[in-house]
């Protein structure tokens, strides 16, 4: 359901991008629990993403000169700008 509401919206999720491709994040869905741990990592509306590398799925992603590694379906709930 996710991945065909953002296909419609010409958006795409952080976990079909590809290495070294920098985003803006159009939203972050899912639980509120992981909506508010990526809010403290600064992933949030408007915000620029970058996915640095995809490592035995976890997704290294950079957000404001910060790396961060996110598991598979965290990087599901992050829509991007495409």
């Amino acid at each position: 359901m996710l991945f065909s509401k953002a296909k419609r919206n010409n958006s795409m999720l952080l976990s079909k991008a590809k290495i070294g491709q920098t985003f803006n994040i159009k939203s972050v869905e899912g639980k509120e629990k992981t909506k508010k741990f990526l809010f403290t990592l600064g992933c949030f509306e408007g915000e620029e993403v970058t996915l640095i590398s995809k490592l035995a799925g976890n997704f290294v992603i950079n957000i404001k000169d910060s790396r961060y590694a996110i598991d598979e379906n965290m990087a599901k709930t992050i829509v991007l700008d495409a």
